[in-house]
């Protein structure tokens, strides 16, 4: 019965002893109640073996006298004859659990006298010594002092002892470290020692509550957390587990050297470990479809140092739901939803007046709202018929009043919208499967409301059947499309942009700046009391989650959603095509014959090579028919090559400078080449001669692509610029005519560049690693993303079937692939490579990539892994095509080889 939320706040559990509780002594009554005597830093409690008996709690403040036998005269019939004996004299004491019901503490105020007979005799010395130095400590007058001389007695504790290290689980182990922390759990923590081996994680409680040792062995851990805890960032946070809710163990340590070593050594065991990832590498899994709202927002919440373990940082949810008196729930309607681009407290419009008005009328720090939208009390609020033991340690053992309880969906959703100081979010009980929170299934007694009318069952709304139908209705409209299109709208406010500074205050969404990260070091608050009484006041009231985006958070449009797994974060979001492979489907271009030739990428084959150039070969193009194949070279040759006969029927020289890329344009007439030499060239296929030149650029032209009758052309003259060409006549010999439409500057050289499906947006990548996105009908810039470190750049958009490109793919010379979101210009996803990729082709979800040593590498970008590696070219590939149809290859490398991949079933 006994646990550690029969403490105190901030209070320890030192030692317990086995012992006799004996009432009445001498007397005709007499009673002995066998039980536990824990000695603990505020309070003595007495736990008796029958559950019919309360636990007794006596306040070590309240305490008169704390005496043994020896102390007391010879003639005290209360002591006389009692070998082991405690007496406690107090004047208050409180009754708990009586008949083992959970209920609020009975107090028992006025003089009594308790004595504890200890089994262990010589033990008595020690405890009685330990109770006057913890009663002093609570006779202090102020809460620092108390807290400091507390400290001080548990610290000396903790330096007498040390890991019990025949608590091993093998004789082999070999230690690594040991260190003084504290085991974390809502409301309370439990000192003692940590240890970790070559193979487990291990907690040993000072008291060896609630078990002698906790255990966690490293192999199996899937993720760990740093954790900030009482505003220090002393925490560690780990799991075994996917369930992203509930951790194995949280840790709070005494100093961050240790955490972090701590930290270090557990990471060590762990592939791809979650702490290594920030909040933008889930951003694209999310957008695509892969998790669900709910799995996000569990993921930002982790990362923004929201636990379970701690009530002042408990995960927040949104309200979703706007309407709880219909009888059926439309999630059609938009009316149906509250507007989540606003806070909770923004949402009446009337009540916001008055907020704002006593805002700007406030003096220095400023804040709109007296309370938080998450607190211990709030969490508690709704948690009180499933986790009542928790409410009561919170209010010092009573209920709250009964009308002041959860008693009523649409009632606490209104009290939200109109209540002068309820600003309130949800938490993420109600979008899982467990609906017990809504039921008193324990027969609390929670008090009578006025009227009468006790409180019972949560009161649920008329579209709800029952209180499993109305979580599933909950998740439902969580993952509907209008939440989904709009839920990036609440994380600017909650974790985004919108959380701090003058995007906060537009956003009405401004706090008590003790609320925030950052808003207060407690390092350089000397004074003990004035320090207890802050961290009291922050972790009572609530704490703001980690900023974790500075920018708008992109948002989300699947084209169809899917239904998705709460249990898997990988799930896959479109299905395989039931397309056969042969031949012919594959000349259907629809999505499932892409889909299908992307989800067997990996089953590349070559089918024939052939070295055809005297350097590295730098750009690929390819007849509509397939028949030819145009490539360029560092050798300074355009050099036309038959698939069919295998041979090279042309070569072409326009300089003595190497050419970097090449392209075709539509009928097959002409090839545009690019070259250093600050020119570009159009070559005639049919009369197979130079047609015409363009010069451009004030150096050499890197990059050339061609869309509706627009050339663009990148240069390392720092510009990309815009033609527009009107085709030549062959026969007259009449030049094409060309008209420069934008001029595209940047501050150094450019790279390379592509267009997104539309011919609107343009992305280009400098030497220094700047990626620019321009908006091509105005010729500005939308979003510049630094890259660094990037000699050579390449960027593609992601084709993603016909629909809007809304994903930027890069990479460079800091081998890491970076996904950036187009609307926001937001880092949405990074996979770290173990050597540069020169070039690839991608579908949004799976890269074929050609690397730096000549392999052809599969990865799977939401995974962050290599999943096939094909043997290639002898050096780097430096150039890649592939069809329309994606089933067909061609390489082009560092070795002066082209390469034929076919997809083979």
């Amino acid at each position: 019965r006994f646990s550690l939320l029969l403490l105190n706040l901030e209070e320890y559990y030192f030692e317990q002893h086995t012992a006799n509780h004996i009432i009445n002594k001498d007397c005709k009554d007499e009673r002995k109640f066998r039980g536990s005597l824990k000695i603990c830093s505020k309070s003595i409690i007495f736990e008796p073996d029958d559950n019919i008996q309360p636990i007794i709690k006596i306040p070590l403040r309240d305490c008169s006298s704390i005496k043994a036998p020896e102390d007391n005269e010879a003639s005290n019939p209360f002591t006389r004859n009692t070998p082991g004996g405690i007496s406690v004299v107090s004047s208050q004491v409180f009754l708990i659990k009586e008949r083992n019901v959970i209920a609020p503490y009975k107090t028992v105020r006025g003089r009594t006298e308790h004595l504890f007979q200890l089994d262990v005799v010589w033990k008595v010395g020690d405890v009685v010594q330990t109770l006057h130095q913890l009663y002093r400590a609570s006779c202090l007058d102020k809460m620092g002092d108390q807290a400091a001389m507390i400290t001080a007695i548990l610290q000396s504790r903790l330096a007498r002892t040390s890991f019990d290290k025949f608590r091993f689980q093998s004789i082999s182990e070999t230690l690594h470290m040991e260190c003084k922390a504290e085991m974390v759990t809502p409301l309370v923590t439990n000192p003692g020692h940590v240890c970790v081996s070559d193979a487990n994680l291990y907690f040993q409680p000072l008291n060896g509550y609630p078990k002698p040792v906790v255990q966690i062995t490293l192999q199996n851990v899937r993720r760990i957390y740093k954790r900030r805890h009482g505003l220090m960032p002393l925490g560690l946070e780990v799991f075994c587990t996917e369930n992203d809710l509930c951790s194995d163990i949280y840790l709070k340590f005494y100093n961050c050297q240790d955490r972090d070593e701590v930290y270090r050594l557990i990471a060590k065991y762990i592939e791809n470990h979650i702490a290594e990832h920030t909040a933008e590498s889930y951003v694209l899994q999310w957008q695509r479809g892969h998790i669900s709202n709910y799995q996000y927002l569990l993921h930002l919440n982790n990362l923004a140092d929201r636990s379970c373990n701690d009530l002042s940082q408990y995960p927040v949810f949104p309200w979703i739901i706007a309407d709880y008196s219909s009888s059926v729930l439309d999630l059609t309607k938009p009316e149906t939803f509250r507007d989540l681009s606003k806070p909770v407290g923004a949402l009446n419009k009337e009540r916001l007046d008055r907020l704002v008005k006593r805002y700007q009328e406030m003096p220095e720090p400023k804040f709109m709202y007296g309370s938080h939208y998450s607190s211990p009390g709030y969490v508690l609020f709704y948690l009180v018929r499933v986790a009542p033991e928790y409410m009561l340690c919170l209010q010092n053992g009573k209920f709250d009043h009964a009308d002041r309880m959860f008693n009523s969906i649409a009632e606490t959703w209104k009290n939200c919208l109109d209540g002068a100081t309820d600003f309130k979010e949800l938490i993420p009980e109600f979008y899982e499967n467990d609906s017990s929170f809504l039921v008193n299934s324990l027969k609390l007694d929670l008090g009578k409301r006025q009227g009468g009318k006790m409180v019972e069952d949560v009161e649920l709304p008329p579209w709800a059947s029952g209180p499993d139908d109305f979580l599933q209705k909950c998740q439902e409209a969580l993952e509907s499309p209008y939440v989904s299109e709009h839920l990036h709208e609440w994380i600017d406010v909650i974790f985004g942009y919108k959380q701090k500074g003058s995007e906060a205050v537009a956003a009405h969404n401004v706090f008590h700046p003790l609320t925030y990260e950052g808003g207060v070091d407690l390092n350089s608050i000397m004074d003990p009391n004035e320090k207890v009484a802050l961290l009291t006041q922050i972790l009572e009231f609530g704490q703001t989650p980690k900023q974790l985006f500075t920018t708008p958070h992109p948002q989300r449009k699947i084209q169809k959603l899917k239904s998705l797994s709460r249990t898997s974060s990988h799930s896959t979001s479109i299905a395989e095509s039931p397309v056969s492979p042969n031949e012919e489907s594959f000349e259907d271009l629809t999505e499932e014959s892409i889909t299908l030739a992307w989800n067997n990428i990996a089953k590349l084959k070559l089918d024939t090579q052939c070295k055809i150039h005297k350097e590295a070969i730098t750009g690929i193009a390819v007849t509509c028919n397939g028949s030819s194949v145009f490539t360029t070279s560092q050798d300074s040759t355009l050099k036309m090559f038959s698939r069919d006969s295998k041979t090279i029927q042309r070569s072409v020289s326009f300089s003595n400078m190497a050419l970097s890329s090449c392209l075709i344009l539509p009928g097959d007439t002409t090839v545009i080449s690019s070259s250093w030499d600050n020119h570009i060239y159009f070559y005639s296929i049919a009369f197979g001669r130079q047609q015409d030149v363009l010069l451009g650029h004030d150096d050499a032209v890197s990059k050339i692509c061609w869309r509706d009758g627009r050339l663009f052309s990148a240069s390392w003259d720092s510009t990309v610029k815009v033609w527009h060409c009107v085709p030549g006549e062959t026969l007259s010999n009449k030049k094409h005519h060309f008209e420069l439409l934008a001029h595209l500057e940047h501050d150094v050289s450019v790279n390379t560049m592509d267009l997104n499906a539309a011919n609107t947006i343009l992305a280009s990548g400098t030497k220094e690693g700047t990626i620019s996105v321009w908006d091509v009908t105005t010729a500005t810039v939308l979003h510049q993303t630094e890259c660094l470190n990037m000699l050579f750049l390449v960027v593609s958009f992601a084709s993603f079937f016909c629909t809007d490109s809304r994903h930027l793919l890069s990479t460079g010379e800091d081998c890491c692939f970076k996904v950036i979101d187009v609307q926001t210009g937001m880092l949405v996803s990074s996979v770290t490579t173990e050597e540069p990729q020169r070039c690839f082709k991608w579908d949004g979800n799976t890269i074929l990539s050609g690397s730096q040593s000549g392999e052809l590498l599969v990865w799977d970008l939401l995974g962050g892994k290599v999943t096939e590696r094909i043997k290639g070219h002898t050096g780097a590939v430096m150039s890649m095509w592939m069809n329309e149809q994606c089933n067909s290859v061609i390489t082009g490398g560092e070795d002066k080889q082209i390469m034929f991949w076919k997809l083979q079933y």
